[in-house]
Formats: C-alpha cells, structure tokens, sequence
C-alpha cells in the first residue's frame, strides 16, 4: 500500500503493528484457589498421620475440606483430569463451564494372515490336504491413536490415547460425551 491512500484496516489505537480485533487476547487470571491432588477431592497417596496436625498458614486461606467443594476428579481422558470446576492439564488449569471438547479417530485395523497360520498350512499340506483350511486363519490388528482436544478460557489442551482395538474409539467417545455433558 502506499503512503498517499489510507489504511482501510486500521488498527484500534491507529499505531502501526499494535494488534487489532482484540487479539491477542492475555491468559484469563488464575482462579483464587486453584486444587490440589489431596485439596480437590482425588484421593491422594496413603501418608504416615503427622504427630502433630498442621494449622492454618497466615496469609492462605484455608484449605478446603474433601468432598465438601463442587465434586471430585470425575473424569479423566489422557493427561486431562476434570476435578470440580476446572478441567486440569499439563499445560495448565481451565474452567470447566463452556469447554469445547472434540475427538479424531487416526486409528486403522487391519485384517490379516498371521505368520503361524502360513507355517502350519506348509507343514500340514505336506502330510494331509487339510492344511490349506489353516489359511483362512486371520487376526485384526489396530493401531494408532485417538486424538482428544480440548478448548476453554483462551487455551487449548491436546492429548493422544492409544486404540488398542476396534473398541477404543467408541469409549473414547463416551468419555468425552460424558466431559461435554459436564461442562454446559
């Protein structure tokens, strides 16, 4: 564009380079209390009982009772946990209310002959005809993954499941249909 014709897309402030449309748009703060392992309903690993019970930090605000808050960890797919309100990533802590969740199936089966049924139809047809029937053994094999994102408060979380059989797929599914129900 030349300098004699103006921006017909000009930005919000009118300084060239700043951002426009609101974008990029800053990390949502974090809530004030964020859940932990023990604090947030998810069982948390057997410990030693203290001899004496630890007292309330000055300066935090007390820490929760279990099971006493909005839920416990009720789903978790991969690496993502749904715990109360918030859906728990490696990446980092999103809220639960309005998450976009999608499932893509990069898995395959396969139909084939296994070397076994190849040997046992060579040595049986030597000595009967009735080896060739060891031929229409077959076994499905599946591999790949599933892929399962989810979206909420400005991030985005992926992770991948192994399919370890044709099955894989559709309880994938009902995992992330049941975290879809959740988080309207």
């Amino acid at each position: 564009m030349s300098d004699h014709q103006p921006n017909p897309y000009p930005s919000g402030n009118g300084s060239p380079g700043s951002p426009s449309y609101g974008y990029p748009q800053p990390y949502p703060a974090p809530p004030a209390y964020q859940p932990t392992v023990g604090g947030a309903g998810i069982p948390s690993p057997a410990q030693p009982p203290a001899a004496v019970p630890p007292g309330p930090v000055p300066g935090y605000p007390a820490a929760p009772v279990a099971g006493a808050g909005a839920g416990g960890a009720g789903l978790t797919i991969g690496d993502i946990t749904i715990a109360g309100d918030q859906i728990i990533t490696p990446s980092g802590t999103m809220p639960l209310r309005g998450a976009m969740w999608n499932a893509t199936d990069f898995s395959r089966t396969e139909t084939k002959m296994p070397t076994h049924a190849v040997v046992l139809a060579i040595v049986f047809f030597i000595f009967c005809l009735l080896g060739l029937l060891f031929l229409l053994m077959k076994e499905k094999v599946t591999t790949g993954f599933i892929q399962v994102t989810v979206t909420s408060g400005g991030r985005h979380h992926s992770t991948m499941i192994p399919a370890t059989d044709q099955n894989t797929f559709h309880w994938v599914m009902s995992m992330v249909n049941q975290a879809r129900s959740l988080s309207i």
